[in-house]
């Protein structure tokens, strides 16, 4: 006869109903109760306390996330939750208890990295919960079978998930969010989060996309449009802000589409965040296909010029050859693509395009590619994402007659050396340039900043530069970087109006006051679970109107 614990239940719902208390409930009750002085029995020396039941809230979790920078953003939400309802988020996979694998669709090897952690986690007796684009498309796959999900639009709920696959419980939570009928974007985006680069908010305006392009599986997972309000986005900006970010990233599946399912466009909203935007700080826009953008070229070069708006743009072409377009559905012409381009590249001068290529798409011809390859020759773009078409189980384009595989491997290496073969930055050797530092480079041997145009400058390693706008001369570059020498007695200036959190602090909590802590040791004798096991989820203390601030203990980042 089956545990209790091995039980399937085939969605959260099944144990968690309406008539149950809230997280906001419990906290509540429990600020109210007066422990009661009793005497303790001491355990005899070197008796360990049995217990046949599992503590949810106390264990170990590593959190993995594949993918975009939406993706990202979703798996930071998820780390914040789970710590702010007390669980140990760990940087050493090895040390956790549970592994939280946030997944990527788009492409084969991203699919075959999270199976693979799955089939790992699995050999050494963790328990898994998944979450991304891949079980949200695809939750019936063999190798998901038994194993907890969370759903793209759920994310607001993964300690509930995670609390029951601590238990041994496998629950899937997959459903859609609406409200009178209409799909919402998802989550709510004042939630705990652990940033995974505390200066760095990354904001989804809306999920899904309005297209049907043929080799897309991520559609599969996100859906259809679905845009946030302009007002919570601004106020999730303005919350960032007084966390001590400098930079905003918008994501989403299609920035450009933005609001055109609630009436409004991308440039009020970018009109209405800018405002939010402290001197020195920088907002970078995300991806946009080109048949949105071309509604919006005016207003969007205004905004480009802005100083506090990188004049970056990612527009993804995928082919110049208009009959491969057309089969993948992306709704555009080559023509309309370099009309984007130039109308940007002419009104802002130094605007860098970032752009997205599929080699050997299923019908592709030599004629097709080579007029790929002239583009890149014309638009020498210094920023190029290169990707072998994959088919992906599911889509339309998985059906179609495929170009063999040695010849897609040819052009992507055709393609790959083309791009290696201009240098894009050489010009830009003694220019003195304004960059804001933000990360550490991938060999920490430098600090990363980013000039007006999002250009990759590395600068020394110099603690007092982090985060902060300062002044380099240009003297060395490479094919993805520049290298800047700061300028001597230049103002280093600090665009941030407040500290920012630590590495792995949670964003959304309030500091814990003297009084709250004794009322928290008060409390430790009415709840029989360790302090950093007790739940305060950040919207329960949030729903009692407790003030924005900081919290004071860290908690390990994990998101890699």
């Amino acid at each position: 006869m089956p545990a209790a614990c091995d039980s399937l239940l085939d969605d959260i719902e099944d144990m968690v109903t309406s008539h149950d208390p809230t997280p906001h409930e419990r906290q509540f009750a429990r600020r109210s109760i007066v422990p009661r002085p009793r005497k303790h029995q001491l355990q005899p020396a070197g008796e360990e306390l049995q217990t046949d039941s599992v503590i949810p809230g106390t264990q170990k979790v590593w959190v993995r996330t594949w993918g975009c920078s939406h993706n990202s953003s979703d798996g930071e939400y998820m780390a914040g939750q789970l710590a702010a309802s007390g669980y140990k988020i760990t940087e050493n996979p090895s040390d956790a208890d549970l592994w939280l694998l946030n997944s990527c669709t788009v492409k084969n090897p991203a699919e075959d990295h999270f199976r693979n952690s799955i089939k790992k986690a699995q050999e050494q007796n963790k328990k898994v919960v998944v979450a991304g684009c891949v079980p949200q498309a695809q939750p019936r796959t063999d190798y998901l079978k038994d194993l907890s999900i969370i759903g793209v639009q759920q994310i607001d709920r993964v300690v509930e998930v995670v609390d029951e696959a601590i238990k041994g419980h496998s629950v899937r939570l997959l459903g859609q969010k609406k409200e009178k009928g209409k799909r919402l974007g998802g989550a709510r985006l004042d939630l705990p989060k652990i940033r995974k680069n505390p200066l760095i908010e990354i904001i989804s305006v809306n999920t899904g996309c309005l297209n049907a392009c043929t080799y897309c599986k991520t559609k599969h997972a996100r859906g259809d449009l679905a845009s946030y309000p302009i007002e919570e986005l601004v106020e999730r900006a303005r919350q960032s802000f007084q966390e001590g970010i400098c930079e905003i990233w918008l994501t989403s599946e299609d920035t450009g589409a933005y609001g055109r399912d609630i009436g409004t466009d991308l440039p009020s909203l970018l009109w209405e965040l800018v405002k939010e935007i402290p001197e020195g700080a920088m907002l970078r826009l995300g991806m946009t296909n080109p048949p949105y953008i071309l509604e919006h070229l005016e207003e969007m070069v205004r905004i480009l010029q802005h100083p506090r708006v990188y004049g970056f743009l990612h527009v993804p072409v995928q082919s110049a050859s208009d009959s491969v377009l057309m089969d993948m559905k992306r709704e555009y012409c080559c023509a309309d693509f370099r009309r984007v381009i130039d109308f940007l590249q002419e009104r802002v001068p130094g605007i860098t395009i970032a752009t997205d290529i599929i080699c050997g798409f299923p019908g592709e011809t030599e004629e097709d590619f080579e007029q790929t390859m002239e583009l890149v020759r014309q638009y020498r773009f210094p920023s190029l994402f290169i990707n072998q078409f994959y088919p992906r189980p599911g889509t339309p384009a998985a059906k179609m007659e495929q170009v063999p595989a040695h010849v897609k491997k040819q052009r992507t290496k055709e393609l790959s050396a083309l791009f290696h073969s201009y240098k894009p930055y050489d010009h830009k050797i003694g220019e003195r340039q304004r960059v804001l530092v933000t990360e550490d480079s991938f060999d920490s041997q430098y600090y990363v900043a980013h000039n007006k145009f999002y250009e990759q400058v590395l600068v020394p390693k110099k603690p007092e530069f982090k985060g902060k706008m300062i002044e380099v001369d240009i003297y060395e570059a490479g094919k993805h970087y520049m290298k800047g020498r700061p300028v001597e007695d230049a103002r280093v200036f600090t665009p941030s109006i407040a500290q920012p959190l630590q590495k792995g602090q949670v964003s959304g909590l309030p500091q814990v006051s003297l009084l709250d802590r004794l009322n928290m040791n008060a409390s430790h004798y009415a709840d029989p679970r360790p302090a950093q096991g007790r739940r305060h989820s950040g919207a329960a203390l949030r729903s009692q109107n407790i003030p924005q601030r900081r919290s004071s203990e860290p908690v390990d980042d994990t998101l890699k």
